[in-house]
């Protein structure tokens, strides 16, 4: 005997449900209602089929399928080994990035000084504008020189009979050789090179020569007209004429290229102290004795 069919849900199947025909029993909603039951039975078979929780899974494997969630899969990469931190800037570094007003400032005045001793160089070499007068120029130069200045004093020191001019060639004679130690000692300490259109023909130099700050005849030209002009007597065509020499001197120093501007305005500005220090310390018989005493014993 065979066993009554029986519905999804297992209840027993109406009378008219194995014919697949539309009996009382049957309504809209069951399986077997209407000519395509088996395809809505179907549907609604796999929609019953899903569980309340199947959904969050399915959505969670189709993330794990994801391909942003394939690259986060791998191990994390090691972390890079921390970078040292930069070195410090040197502070002259800093100083061009963070300039102050005195830095521009001073650059500026700079700038100002390489043209203007560029454009005053009109004597640098013979193919310059001004070439011809560099001969006369250049006994300009030896008229300014330390070694004639160093060997007239002393000769004349050696020369002279009496005890007042001995005495104001004793302080000339310690003008020049302090003159000298002053300029060295500052041109060892600046180091600032000539101008780049200097020609290095200059008589008798040293090895801070080669140096240019500040300008030796310059110092040595306000020195020796102040000397000249406080401790001589002399006629006022005979001052004018010292006074144009040191001028026209460290007017040349520019115009043959041997120095710059504020190489030569520096350099009178300290002949003109260096005066005012052996005026000073000005050495006489009652101060040194012994220096006059070599004149006592001949």
């Amino acid at each position: 005997m065979s066993s009554p069919r029986r519905s999804v849900d297992g209840r027993p199947a109406g009378p008219g449900a194995g014919a697949g025909g539309g009996g009382s029993g049957s309504h809209p909603g069951s399986p077997a209602h209407g000519s395509h039951g088996g395809g809505r039975f179907e549907f609604q078979s796999l929609l019953s089929s899903r569980s309340p929780g199947a959904e969050p899974s399915a959505a969670r494997l189709r993330a794990s399928e994801s391909p942003v969630h394939r690259r986060g899969s791998f191990p994390p990469a090691p972390a890079a080994s921390p970078q040292p931190p930069p070195p410090p800037l040197p502070e002259e570094d800093c100083m061009r990035l963070n300039p102050s007003f005195a830095g521009i400032a001073l650059r500026s005045l700079l700038a100002i000084d390489l043209w203007m001793s560029k454009r005053l160089g009109v004597c640098a070499g013979e193919s310059s504008s001004w070439g011809s007068a560099r001969p006369l120029l250049k006994l300009l130069e030896i008229s300014g020189h330390g070694v004639p200045w160093l060997a007239g004093t002393a000769y004349c020191l050696y020369r002279s009979a009496s005890w007042a001019g001995r005495e104001v060639l004793v302080n000339l004679l310690f003008a020049l050789l302090l003159d000298l130690g002053l300029v060295a000692l500052l041109k060892g300490l600046v180091r600032r090179p000539r101008p780049s259109h200097n020609q290095m023909d200059m008589f008798f130099t040293f090895s801070v020569d080669k140096y240019s700050f500040p300008s030796g005849h310059a110092t040595r030209a306000a020195l020796v007209s102040r000397f000249i002009l406080h401790h001589l007597v002399l006629a006022i065509p005979l001052r004018v004429l010292i006074v144009l020499w040191a001028f026209i001197l460290g007017l040349s120093r520019v115009m043959m290229g041997r120095h710059n501007v504020t190489d030569v305005a520096f350099g009178f500005f300290l002949g003109y102290i260096q005066y005012s220090i052996v005026d000073y310390f000005w050495l006489s018989p009652f101060n040194v004795p012994a220096v006059f005493a070599l004149w006592s014993l001949q």
